[in-house]
Protein backbone atom coordinates (compact mmCIF):
# COMPACT_ATOMS: atom_id res chain seq x y z
CA UNK A 1 0.00 0.00 0.00
CA UNK A 2 1.32 3.57 -0.95
CA UNK A 3 1.45 5.17 2.55
CA UNK A 4 1.60 1.87 4.61
CA UNK A 5 3.37 3.29 7.74
CA UNK A 6 2.40 6.84 7.44
CA UNK A 7 0.17 8.84 9.42
CA UNK A 8 -2.01 11.62 8.41
CA UNK A 9 -4.05 14.27 9.71
CA UNK A 10 -7.45 15.20 8.17
CA UNK A 11 -9.36 18.26 9.00
CA UNK A 12 -13.10 18.09 7.74
CA UNK A 13 -13.05 14.53 7.50
CA UNK A 14 -16.87 13.94 8.76
CA UNK A 15 -17.74 14.19 4.95
CA UNK A 16 -17.24 16.00 1.69
CA UNK A 17 -13.70 15.87 0.55
CA UNK A 18 -12.39 15.61 3.47
CA UNK A 19 -14.53 12.10 4.60
CA UNK A 20 -13.01 11.11 0.33
CA UNK A 21 -9.47 11.90 1.41
CA UNK A 22 -9.38 10.46 4.75
CA UNK A 23 -10.57 7.16 3.27
CA UNK A 24 -8.58 7.17 0.49
CA UNK A 25 -5.49 7.59 2.68
CA UNK A 26 -6.32 4.62 4.89
CA UNK A 27 -7.05 2.66 2.53
CA UNK A 28 -3.34 3.06 1.08
CA UNK A 29 -2.49 1.98 4.93
CA UNK A 30 -2.20 5.34 6.34
CA UNK A 31 -3.00 5.98 10.11
CA UNK A 32 -5.36 8.44 9.81
CA UNK A 33 -6.65 11.03 12.41
CA UNK A 34 -10.58 12.06 11.58
CA UNK A 35 -10.30 16.11 12.73
CA UNK A 36 -13.72 17.61 12.64
CA UNK A 37 -15.99 19.64 14.40
CA UNK A 38 -19.07 17.14 14.44
CA UNK A 39 -17.51 14.43 16.13
CA UNK A 40 -20.71 12.07 15.09
CA UNK A 41 -19.67 12.94 10.96
CA UNK A 42 -16.21 11.76 12.10
CA UNK A 43 -17.16 8.41 14.04
CA UNK A 44 -19.17 7.92 10.91
CA UNK A 45 -16.31 8.15 8.48
CA UNK A 46 -13.84 6.07 11.09
CA UNK A 47 -16.83 3.67 10.92
CA UNK A 48 -16.31 3.02 6.93
CA UNK A 49 -12.63 2.98 7.09
CA UNK A 50 -12.99 0.25 9.81
CA UNK A 51 -15.35 -1.34 7.95
CA UNK A 52 -12.84 -1.55 5.15
CA UNK A 53 -10.00 -2.90 7.18
CA UNK A 54 -8.34 0.43 7.87
CA UNK A 55 -7.19 2.87 10.57
CA UNK A 56 -8.30 5.89 12.02
CA UNK A 57 -9.33 7.68 14.75
CA UNK A 58 -11.60 10.45 15.58
CA UNK A 59 -10.41 13.64 17.51
CA UNK A 60 -12.80 17.16 17.99
CA UNK A 61 -10.91 19.75 16.56
CA UNK A 62 -12.06 23.57 15.84
CA UNK A 63 -9.79 24.65 13.27
CA UNK A 64 -11.19 28.75 14.19
CA UNK A 65 -9.79 28.00 17.84
CA UNK A 66 -6.05 27.88 18.82
CA UNK A 67 -6.96 26.36 21.72
CA UNK A 68 -8.47 23.25 19.89
CA UNK A 69 -6.11 23.18 17.83
CA UNK A 70 -3.08 23.10 19.69
CA UNK A 71 -4.96 20.66 22.10
CA UNK A 72 -5.79 18.11 19.75
CA UNK A 73 -2.12 17.88 17.92
CA UNK A 74 -0.54 17.75 20.49
CA UNK A 75 -2.94 14.62 21.18
CA UNK A 76 -2.47 13.48 17.88
CA UNK A 77 1.13 13.66 18.03
CA UNK A 78 1.42 11.78 21.24
CA UNK A 79 -0.42 9.01 19.82
CA UNK A 80 0.58 8.69 16.43
CA UNK A 81 4.52 9.46 17.40
CA UNK A 82 5.00 11.27 13.85
CA UNK A 83 2.57 13.45 11.41
CA UNK A 84 3.52 12.66 7.90
CA UNK A 85 0.78 14.33 6.50
CA UNK A 86 -1.65 17.18 7.19
CA UNK A 87 -4.63 18.43 4.93
CA UNK A 88 -6.52 21.20 5.33
CA UNK A 89 -10.05 20.00 3.68
CA UNK A 90 -12.09 22.06 6.31
CA UNK A 91 -14.17 24.30 4.62
CA UNK A 92 -17.19 27.27 4.72
CA UNK A 93 -19.14 28.87 1.85
CA UNK A 94 -21.84 30.96 1.20
CA UNK A 95 -23.54 32.05 -2.38
CA UNK A 96 -24.99 35.67 -2.00
CA UNK A 97 -25.44 39.04 -3.26
CA UNK A 98 -22.75 41.37 -1.93
CA UNK A 99 -25.13 43.42 0.01
CA UNK A 100 -26.60 40.79 1.73
CA UNK A 101 -22.81 39.43 2.47
CA UNK A 102 -22.98 39.94 6.58
CA UNK A 103 -20.00 40.30 8.32
CA UNK A 104 -21.09 37.46 10.10
CA UNK A 105 -20.40 35.46 7.13
CA UNK A 106 -17.32 37.24 6.03
CA UNK A 107 -15.86 36.90 9.83
CA UNK A 108 -16.66 33.29 9.41
CA UNK A 109 -15.58 32.37 6.24
CA UNK A 110 -12.37 33.78 6.61
CA UNK A 111 -12.10 31.70 10.13
CA UNK A 112 -12.95 28.93 8.73
CA UNK A 113 -11.54 28.72 5.42
CA UNK A 114 -7.76 31.18 6.15
CA UNK A 115 -7.39 30.61 9.86
CA UNK A 116 -8.19 27.24 9.75
CA UNK A 117 -5.13 26.34 7.62
CA UNK A 118 -2.86 28.68 9.32
CA UNK A 119 -3.26 27.21 12.75
CA UNK A 120 -3.25 24.13 11.94
CA UNK A 121 0.26 24.68 10.01
CA UNK A 122 1.25 26.43 12.74
CA UNK A 123 0.56 23.44 15.25
CA UNK A 124 1.91 20.71 12.96
CA UNK A 125 5.49 22.37 11.29
CA UNK A 126 7.28 22.12 14.58
CA UNK A 127 6.56 18.23 14.49
CA UNK A 128 7.61 17.87 11.10
CA UNK A 129 10.67 20.30 11.77
CA UNK A 130 11.35 18.28 14.32
CA UNK A 131 10.92 14.60 12.85
CA UNK A 132 12.87 16.52 9.20
CA UNK A 133 10.16 15.96 6.88
CA UNK A 134 6.34 16.35 5.88
CA UNK A 135 4.03 17.15 3.55
CA UNK A 136 0.78 19.78 3.41
CA UNK A 137 -1.86 19.80 1.33
CA UNK A 138 -4.37 23.09 1.81
CA UNK A 139 -7.76 23.27 0.05
CA UNK A 140 -8.21 26.30 -2.22
CA UNK A 141 -11.09 26.23 -5.16
CA UNK A 142 -11.06 27.14 -8.46
CA UNK A 143 -12.85 30.00 -7.20
CA UNK A 144 -9.24 30.92 -5.64
CA UNK A 145 -8.16 32.06 -9.32
CA UNK A 146 -11.16 32.80 -11.23
CA UNK A 147 -13.82 35.38 -9.13
CA UNK A 148 -17.24 35.13 -9.93
CA UNK A 149 -20.17 36.52 -8.25
CA UNK A 150 -21.90 36.77 -5.27
CA UNK A 151 -19.15 34.82 -3.75
CA UNK A 152 -16.74 37.28 -2.42
CA UNK A 153 -15.86 35.76 0.39
CA UNK A 154 -15.51 32.89 -0.58
CA UNK A 155 -13.61 34.47 -3.35
CA UNK A 156 -11.44 36.36 -1.06
CA UNK A 157 -10.67 33.40 1.05
CA UNK A 158 -9.36 30.63 -1.42
CA UNK A 159 -7.11 33.37 -3.41
CA UNK A 160 -5.79 33.81 0.21
CA UNK A 161 -5.25 30.14 0.82
CA UNK A 162 -3.24 30.32 -2.32
CA UNK A 163 -1.00 33.00 -0.84
CA UNK A 164 -0.62 31.15 1.97
CA UNK A 165 0.60 28.04 0.43
CA UNK A 166 3.14 29.66 -1.52
CA UNK A 167 4.86 31.60 1.04
CA UNK A 168 4.64 28.43 3.39
CA UNK A 169 6.05 26.25 1.40
CA UNK A 170 9.35 28.37 0.19
CA UNK A 171 9.76 28.99 4.41
CA UNK A 172 9.55 25.26 4.90
CA UNK A 173 11.48 23.81 1.83
CA UNK A 174 15.01 23.53 3.83
CA UNK A 175 13.39 21.59 6.40
CA UNK A 176 12.25 19.08 4.10
CA UNK A 177 8.41 19.92 4.23
CA UNK A 178 6.17 20.41 0.76
CA UNK A 179 3.22 22.72 0.79
CA UNK A 180 0.69 22.48 -1.96
CA UNK A 181 -2.75 23.33 -2.65
CA UNK A 182 -5.53 21.76 -4.49
CA UNK A 183 -8.36 23.82 -7.07
CA UNK A 184 -11.42 21.91 -7.19
CA UNK A 185 -13.87 22.36 -9.80
CA UNK A 186 -17.86 22.07 -8.96
CA UNK A 187 -18.20 18.88 -7.02
CA UNK A 188 -21.02 17.45 -5.85
CA UNK A 189 -20.93 17.64 -1.61
CA UNK A 190 -22.64 18.69 1.40
CA UNK A 191 -21.45 21.99 1.07
CA UNK A 192 -23.33 22.34 -2.25
CA UNK A 193 -26.14 20.75 -1.30
CA UNK A 194 -26.40 23.42 1.94
CA UNK A 195 -26.11 26.27 -0.99
CA UNK A 196 -28.04 25.06 -4.12
CA UNK A 197 -30.65 26.76 -3.51
CA UNK A 198 -28.51 30.28 -3.47
CA UNK A 199 -26.96 29.55 -6.52
CA UNK A 200 -30.64 29.02 -8.28
CA UNK A 201 -31.85 31.95 -7.07
CA UNK A 202 -28.24 33.82 -8.04
CA UNK A 203 -29.15 31.98 -11.69
CA UNK A 204 -32.53 32.67 -11.61
CA UNK A 205 -33.27 28.85 -12.03
CA UNK A 206 -34.50 25.68 -10.56
CA UNK A 207 -32.41 23.41 -8.27
CA UNK A 208 -32.60 21.12 -10.88
CA UNK A 209 -31.25 22.94 -13.03
CA UNK A 210 -27.90 23.61 -11.48
CA UNK A 211 -25.65 20.63 -11.46
CA UNK A 212 -26.66 20.09 -15.54
CA UNK A 213 -26.02 24.07 -16.20
CA UNK A 214 -22.72 23.14 -14.45
CA UNK A 215 -21.46 20.10 -16.50
CA UNK A 216 -23.03 21.91 -19.63
CA UNK A 217 -20.15 24.75 -18.92
CA UNK A 218 -17.85 21.93 -18.07
CA UNK A 219 -15.29 21.40 -21.38
CA UNK A 220 -14.91 17.68 -20.33
CA UNK A 221 -18.60 17.48 -19.79
CA UNK A 222 -19.55 16.82 -16.61
CA UNK A 223 -19.35 17.45 -12.49
CA UNK A 224 -16.15 16.50 -10.79
CA UNK A 225 -16.13 13.45 -8.36
CA UNK A 226 -14.57 12.59 -5.04
CA UNK A 227 -12.52 9.99 -6.74
CA UNK A 228 -10.94 12.54 -9.24
CA UNK A 229 -9.85 15.00 -6.30
CA UNK A 230 -8.42 11.83 -4.36
CA UNK A 231 -6.46 10.43 -7.11
CA UNK A 232 -4.82 14.08 -7.11
CA UNK A 233 -3.99 14.15 -3.58
CA UNK A 234 -2.85 10.75 -3.77
CA UNK A 235 -0.65 11.77 -6.40
CA UNK A 236 0.77 15.31 -4.45
CA UNK A 237 1.31 13.21 -1.13
CA UNK A 238 3.30 10.78 -2.74
CA UNK A 239 6.91 10.44 -3.58
CA UNK A 240 5.89 10.88 -7.50
CA UNK A 241 5.56 14.74 -6.38
CA UNK A 242 8.46 14.84 -4.78
CA UNK A 243 10.41 17.81 -6.56
CA UNK A 244 6.87 19.87 -6.23
CA UNK A 245 5.73 22.44 -3.63
CA UNK A 246 4.54 25.58 -3.31
CA UNK A 247 2.24 24.95 -6.49
CA UNK A 248 -1.76 24.92 -6.61
CA UNK A 249 -3.32 22.67 -8.84
CA UNK A 250 -6.34 22.60 -11.12
CA UNK A 251 -9.40 19.73 -10.78
CA UNK A 252 -11.69 21.38 -13.01
CA UNK A 253 -12.45 19.39 -15.88
CA UNK A 254 -11.21 22.38 -17.92
CA UNK A 255 -13.47 24.82 -16.38
CA UNK A 256 -10.42 26.67 -15.57
CA UNK A 257 -7.11 26.59 -17.06
CA UNK A 258 -5.05 29.40 -14.86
Amino acid sequence: MLFSGKTAIVTGAGSGIGQAVAEMLAKEGARVALADLFEEKAENTRRIIFQNGGNADVYALDVTSKESVDRAVAKIAEDYGTIDFLVNCAGYSRILPFLEHTEEIWDKTMDINVKGPFLMCQAVVPHMKKQGHGNILNFSSQSGKKATTHYQAYVASKFAVRGFTQSLALELAPDNIRVNCVCPGVVYTPMWEAQIADYARKRQITVEEVMPRFARNIPLGRIGQLEDVTKLVKFLLSDESAYMTGQSLNITGGACVD
